[in-house]
């Protein structure tokens, strides 16, 4: 089964939030439903950007990659060029 690093964005404040999963959709409904902490009353959140890895250690690496950019905008930037 893939896992896969995802980049979500705050319909109402235009955050970003990095991370990875196996199960996308789960992910994502449990982003928009209050489940998980750091997105909790900031949605709702809608995926602009998924890629999938054969290995859990190739979703983190990716993950870790685009966090170290730290900028949103250098992060949008990045992913349009991939």
């Amino acid at each position: 089964m893939p896992f896969f690093t995802y980049v979500l964005q705050s319909k109402t404040t235009g955050r970003l939030y990095i991370g990875h999963t196996q199960d996308l959709q789960r992910r994502l409904h449990e982003h928009n439903t209050g489940q998980t902490k750091s997105t909790r009353n900031r949605g709702p959140w809608q995926l602009i950007f998924a890629r999938s890895f054969n290995t859990r250690a190739e979703a983190v690496r990716f993950e870790r990659q685009l966090k170290r950019l730290k900028n949103p905008q250098r992060i949008l930037e990045f992913l349009r060029e991939r």
